[in-house]
This record gives structure tokens, C-alpha cells and sequence, in this order.
């Protein structure tokens, strides 16, 4: 018997693999690709303060962000700009595969091309239900540890609710034509209430993407198409990757003998559908709680739910406040985003949100809500019969 099945070998479920295999406990990853980091939706831009939390590997980062350019629907433009870097833009496939390494370094066992179908709870311990290469297996542990992604298939099952708000991502990688700044470009013909993106991470080459609820692909068929027209990149033929965010949490990512984390569990943000941080904030809480339960061989789905109080006193109040205002922001039309553009450059907020130090990359709750409070702002919102609630969707 293991002490920990991990069912999922991303980022999130081999760092918490390389944890608690460095702790000492007998740790198998399941991951159903032939390899981790194969076939991942994410632009991979992370903050520093993700990166020095994390010890990112410099060897993964492709470049340094310390600027963007944000145009509105009719093409205004704000650009935001700070002296010191401000994200670093990664591999992700590779951050995916230094940490399966980390993983395996200190003992984690990887079986890949091993997809999990089913779990069973029992007294004493887990049965993982699998097809490992083609050949169906039988895993105990005493708890495991569900990192799959957003996979409302497998986690619908566990009793756990369901994760109540999710969008699509799509993303490829193109060409790139003489940009070197990341672009974000927002309106209802681009990514409707979501926004797109064109991300360099070489001088030749950029991810391009965006966030829709339904039709990915017809919009960033049209998105290439734009960028093409504009000389931002040099085809419009893409082989694009697709997958689902969610924008909320799970109602319950905790059980008798097992805990959610990361995509699976809703802990991304929901104004720009990044996970990377959030993700592995809540891993290092799911390994630190598993780590007392696991000594004290109390894995009860009351000793468990101390991870999710956990992780909810550090994210949820951050997450609830995205949540509304992504929610807030799919109600504007056009004409109000570029209204908005112009109170923001005419006002000089954009100059005096960047030069406020207690702002973050990561933790976006703080500039919401100054955003929101500033005066010219809660006028125009107030004519446009918008009122921003903080507590209501």
C-alpha cells in the first residue's frame, strides 16, 4: 500500500507529490499523458513573487515582462509600465516536467500513460481504479490527492458539488512579426465578456489566445486573422489547444481520505483564468495538512477539512471579489469598455494604480476595489446604470 495515490501529474499534483515524497511517504503519480506538461492550455505567465515562493528553475523561463499594451474595442490604447519586472513568461511544459523531476528526485513513483476511472473509500484506505498502459490496475493508499485538472467528469462523482462557473480557453502558438510587448485586447467581437492575448516569448515567436464561453475556435480563427492583417504575425494557420477554466471553486475539495486541489478544485483566478499561483499555494496547504494527517494516520474528512478552511482563508475572499468582478465586466457592451479606457488614461488611474507599491500582479483584489471606489469611475458607472456589488452577480 501507498501512502499517497496522486491522480493527475501537472504542476500542482507533482508538487505536491514532491513534498510529501520528500517528507518521507511512499508517493505514485497516475498521469494518463505519455509525459507531464503534454498538451497544456496556459500561456505561463507567473509573477516573481510566484517564482522566488517557488523556487521557479531560471532554466524554464523564456523571458521577462515588465510592461503590456491593453487596447479596447475601438482600439484605445492603455499601456501599463513599471521599471522592475513585473512576471516572467515560462515554459509551461517544461515547468510541468521540472517538477515531475523534483517529484521523482525525492522517490515519487510516475506511472504514465495511466488514467484513473474510478475511486473507492474505504476504513482503512483508497482504491484507485486505473488503466495503466492498457492494462487495468488496482492502487492502494491511505489517501489520495486529485490534481487532474478541471475534469468535472471525475470530481462529479466524489459528492464534492460541482464547480458552478467554468469558460474555455484556447491558445497556439504563431509566428511573431516585430511585437516585443505582451498585447491584451479586449470587446464583443474579439472574446465576448473574456479578453484575448498575444504574448511573445521570443523575438520570433508568441502565444496568441482567449478566453470565450462557446465557439473558441471560430474566435481565434477571426483573432489570427486580425493580428495578420495588422503585420502582427506572419500566419493565420494555427494547430490550437483548447481547455476549460473554472471561474469558481468547488463547493467542497475535501473527503474521507482524499482532497482536491489546484484546477480540480477551482483555485484559479477568475479575471484572467491564471492557476499557476493559486494552484500551488493550495498544494502547499493540501501537502502540509496531509503530512500531519498521514503521522497521525487521521485522514478523516473532518481532519481534512482543515485544508480546505486553509486555503479559503488565504484565496477566498481574493477569488469572491474576481469572481464579481468578472462577472460585472461580462455585462458591459463595447461603448462602455472604451468609456472606461478613457476615464482610466484621462483621469491618469492607469499611472497611479502602477505606482501604488501595495499592488500586485497576483492578489488583484486590491486594485479592484480602488479602481471601482475612484470617483470619476463610480460617476460613470452610476450614469451607465452599472453599480458594481460587491456581494451580487
Amino acid at each position: 500500500m501507498y501512502d499517497v495515490v496522486v491522480i493527475g501529474g501537472g504542476l500542482v499534483g507533482s508538487y505536491v507529490a514532491y513534498r510529501l515524497a520528500g517528507m518521507g511517504y511512499g508517493v505514485v503519480v497516475l498521469e494518463k499523458h505519455k509525459q507531464s506538461g503534454e498538451r497544456v492550455c496556459c500561456t505561463g505567465i507567473i509573477s516573481q513573487e510566484c517564482v522566488d515562493s517557488f523556487v521557479i528553475d531560471k532554466s524554464v523561463v523564456l523571458r521577462q515582462a515588465n510592461s503590456a499594451r491593453l487596447f479596447s474595442p475601438s482600439g484605445k490604447l492603455l499601456r501599463l509600465w513599471r521599471e522592475e519586472t513585473q512576471a516572467s513568461i515560462i515554459d509551461r511544459p517544461a515547468l510541468d516536467r521540472a517538477m515531475a523531476e523534483r517529484a521523482q528526485g525525492k522517490g515519487a513513483e510516475y506511472r504514465l500513460c495511466s488514467l484513473a476511472t474510478d475511486l473507492e473509500v474505504g476504513a482503512r484506505g483508497v482504491t484507485v481504479k486505473a488503466t495503466c498502459q492498457g492494462e487495468r490496475a488496482d492502487l492502494e493508499a491511505r489517501v489520495v490527492v486529485i490534481a487532474t485538472g478541471f475534469n468535472p467528469k471525475f470530481t462529479d462523482g466524489l459528492g464534492l458539488g460541482k464547480i458552478g462557473d467554468f469558460v474555455i480557453g484556447a491558445q497556439a502558438e504563431a509566428e511573431l512579426c516585430g511585437v516585443d510587448e505582451i498585447e491584451v485586447y479586449f470587446g464583443q467581437k474579439i472574446a465576448p465578456g473574456f479578453f484575448a492575448w498575444l504574448v511573445p516569448v521570443s523575438s520570433q515567436k508568441a502565444l496568441v489566445g482567449l478566453l470565450v464561453r462557446r465557439n473558441p475556435g471560430l474566435y481565434l480563427g477571426r483573432l489570427m486573422m486580425s493580428l495578420l492583417s495588422q503585420g502582427k504575425v506572419v500566419s493565420a494557420e494555427i494547430k490550437p489547444i483548447y481547455g476549460g477554466i473554472p471561474l469558481k471553486p468547488l463547493p467542497k475539495t475535501y473527503g474521507e481520505r482524499l482532497v482536491v486541489v489546484g484546477d480540480a478544485a477551482g483555485q484559479v483566478k477568475p479575471t484572467t483564468g491564471g492557476g499557476i499561483y493559486f494552484g500551488l499555494l493550495s498544494a502547499e496547504i493540501a501537502a502540509d495538512t496531509l503530512h500531519r494527517g498521514l503521522t497521525n494516520d487521521t485522514l478523516s474528512a473532518r481532519y481534512l477539512a482543515d485544508y480546505e478552511r486553509r486555503w479559503r482563508q488565504k484565496l477566498g475572499r481574493e477569488l469572491e471579489i474576481d469572481y464579481y468582478t468578472r462577472k460585472f465586466y461580462e455585462r458591459l457592451s463595447d461603448q462602455q469598455i472604451d468609456k472606461m479606457f478613457d476615464i482610466i488614461k484621462s483621469h491618469g488611474i492607469d499611472e497611479a494604480l502602477l505606482k501604488a507599491k501595495n499592488l500586485s500582479f497576483d492578489w488583484h483584489s486590491r486594485a479592484i476595489l480602488r479602481l471601482m471606489g475612484h470617483q470619476a469611475v463610480a460617476r460613470a458607472l452610476e450614469v451607465m446604470k452599472m453599480p458594481f456589488r460587491l456581494w451580487g452577480s
